[in-house]
């Protein structure tokens, strides 16, 4: 029997409410607690960041006033099980296929945090088999996209002919903070959306293969990216060095990949990549050998839905499909660690 995982099926979605940046950015100049200079000095960040709507679970009023940590993750948990209820009706219909044709049930976030874990609320929600494999991820960030599909498809490969449902949901906008004054929560102000998606995968059935998988994690990276716990939520931490850490990097820890994986850089049509924001997206392209622009899906996927942690990739790659079905494609994304995922996708 063949043992080589397919993409059955791909759906994304994303909550009803919609974040102007003209309209956060105008509400961003009234931001009590900074001064003027700082709020002057942050407010071009709105415009660099390549983006114009985002996507989110809760109305644009809802950030203007404090809430806690326990108001925040009982939004997360309805709010994203709502979303992965959606994602996995989407999959199964584009699959022909029912809800007790899954085995295996994956489901990757880090937004929030929920216990029993999202993939078990989701399985009394929609009703799925008793038997059904539950494996939560968590902890990975933006990787989870990547990394958590490769998990996937590693279940899917060790047990062939059985149909695992991949599921992603980031709720990243209900980590802003109002008392949050650094600039790091003025940024993520600027950049995060939410999201959700599914795929399935089998090694029975149609669809592009998804072939090799890795990641690296880099040595004394871990304050490069992740979340703070606070007591009125999840504080983000970013390093200003993340664009420069890609540009230089990126690049050999994709080549040691390829060589561990027996391919060649000349083989890939199409990196499908993350989109971490505006300026990664520049150093991405650069350490790859890209003209800037080269990367059209990743930037029109930022522009219209921001950045929503580890469903953003699969955005990404659904534009990609719709234009050519065909082709070599590598997935990445970057996340706490600091690591990269990798992941071949064959069609």
């Amino acid at each position: 029997m063949n043992e080589t995982p397919r993409l059955r099926s791909l759906a994304t979605t994303v909550p009803p409410h919609i974040l102007n940046q003209d309209e956060v950015r105008e509400i961003a100049r009234t931001y009590e607690g900074v001064s003027r200079s700082s709020i002057d000095r942050l407010l071009p960040v709105y415009d660099n960041a390549g983006i114009r709507t985002r996507h989110s679970c809760v109305p644009l009023e809802w950030f203007l006033e404090g809430h806690d940590w326990p108001t925040r993750n009982r939004i997360y948990i309805e709010n994203a099980v709502d979303l992965l209820e959606r994602a996995a009706n989407d999959c199964l219909e584009q699959a022909g296929l029912e809800i007790a044709d899954i085995d295996t049930i994956v489901v990757a976030s880090t937004t929030g945090v929920a216990t029993p874990s999202l993939d078990a609320l989701l399985i009394e929600r929609m009703s799925m088999r008793r038997d059904v494999r539950r494996l939560p991820i968590f902890g990975l960030g933006c990787a989870a996209g990547v990394l958590g599909l490769a998990r996937a498809a590693d279940i899917a490969s060790a047990h062939p002919g059985s149909t695992v449902l991949f599921l992603v949901v980031e709720l990243c906008a209900l980590t802003f903070r109002l008392g949050d004054h650094s600039p790091s929560n003025i940024v993520a102000s600027a950049l995060f959306g939410d999201g959700a998606a599914g795929a399935i995968l089998s090694t029975e059935g149609e669809g592009p293969s998804l072939m090799a998988s890795g990641e690296h994690t880099w040595q004394r990276s871990l304050d490069v990216m992740g979340w703070k716990i606070e007591a009125d939520g999840l504080g983000v931490v970013f390093s200003r060095d993340i664009p420069n850490l890609v540009r230089e990097r990126f690049r050999p820890a994709l080549d040691d990949f390829l060589e561990r994986s027996d391919m060649r850089f000349s083989q890939i049509d199409e990196f499908v990549c993350h989109p971490g924001g505006a300026k990664v997206i520049e150093a991405l392209e650069e350490s790859l050998d890209m003209q800037r622009g080269t990367m059209r899906h990743a930037r029109s996927v930022l522009r219209d839905y921001g950045n929503m942690s580890a469903a953003t990739v699969f955005f990404v790659l659904e534009r990609s499909l719709e234009q050519t079905s065909s082709g070599n494609r590598l997935l990445s994304s970057l996340g706490p660690g600091f690591t990269a995922g990798f992941l071949a996708l064959a069609a």
